[in-house]
């Protein structure tokens, strides 16, 4: 019997969403307790393993209908009931004003996720739109609605940690949630061989950084990956209007985009050495003591390495 068919193994995914589940509900039990690095920690672990089962499922050939419903599930609950509460506990403190926005980002993520459902099942989609989500995803939904929490656990209180901030900032990402807008799918990142190293290093060094300023380091990777958003919107119109690069790998569509900017009469730009040797020829002075291409720069371009055009 195959290792990956055993049934202990095949729950494997499953038990990895139900700690995640576990996990979650856990963060409501800290805020309660008045211990909200502890809460955002527990909702942390709930996203990582989120991210975890479904590889794993994938990985092991055991996915099955049941998973998927019951990682839906228990989604809806830690990303969308939990948050919300936190954050009622939080930062309103019973006030039935954020009781209602609780409920309003609870109703969008369960929204969002049975739209992600929806969208599974659908087969005339363009192949380019599995390296997107639409709208965003639910861990970063959740991490994303706690920013103000986390910014005032890190730098104290503020203007982001005021009544109406946590207001408006819940109902943006609420809205973020069932929006049409694109988000790039880590699932489907691909990195260049020359980029493994150096990304390897980025992320030894945020590591680092997250153990020593924890709050503040979530509060730039929040901050990094809603500036994402202007990127995967540009990225998913310009693969909408290119079929050609819908299926070829990331070099061939940047040899795509070269030649599309070439169709549109945009010149590249000018090599640096050819850039810096133009403005020390203006730099050089003329016979009659002004700056300029005069005599002297017209005999100068051979000492500075360039070929002259030759003109009749």
């Amino acid at each position: 019997m195959d290792a990956r068919t055993a049934p202990g193994v095949r729950l494997l995914p499953n038990a990895i969403t139900i700690l995640a589940l576990c996990s979650g509900l856990s963060a409501i039990q800290f805020a309660m307790n008045k211990e909200y690095d502890a809460a955002i920690l527990a909702i942390g672990v709930a996203a990582v393993l989120d991210g975890l089962d479904g590889r794993l499922a994938r990985l092991l050939d055991a996915t099955s209908k049941i998973g998927a419903e019951l990682d839906s599930l228990c989604d809806g609950i830690s990303f969308g009931v939990v948050p919300a509460i936190v954050l009622f506990i939080w930062g309103w403190d019973g006030e039935r004003t954020g009781w209602l926005v609780a409920l309003v980002f609870a109703v969008c993520m369960v929204l969002r996720l049975a739209r992600f459902n929806t969208l599974l099942d659908d087969t005339e989609q363009p192949s380019f739109t599995k390296e997107f989500f639409v709208g965003v995803p639910a861990p970063a939904g959740a991490i994303l609605a706690l920013l103000p929490m986390v910014v005032t656990l890190g730098a104290g209180e503020g203007w982001w940690s005021s009544k109406t901030t946590l207001l408006v900032w819940t109902l943006l990402v609420a809205m973020l949630l069932i929006s049409r807008i694109p988000t790039l799918s880590v699932k489907k990142l691909h990195l260049p061989a020359k980029a493994v190293a150096p990304v390897l290093v980025i992320i030894g060094i945020a590591g680092a950084a997250l153990l020593t300023y924890p709050f503040l380091m979530l509060a730039v990777v929040v901050l990094l990956y809603l500036a994402h958003i202007p990127y995967a919107v540009y990225r998913y119109s310009w693969l909408s209007k290119h079929p050609e690069a819908w299926d070829v790998e990331p070099a061939e569509r940047r040899a795509i985009r070269r030649r599309s900017t070439r169709r549109l009469g945009i010149r590249p730009p000018l090599r640096r050495r050819v850039a810096g040797a133009a403005i020390r020829l203006r730099r050089i002075p003329r016979r009659n003591g002004t700056n300029g291409p005069g005599p002297v720069a017209r005999t100068s371009w051979r000492r500075l390495g360039l070929r002259r055009n030759r003109r009749d």
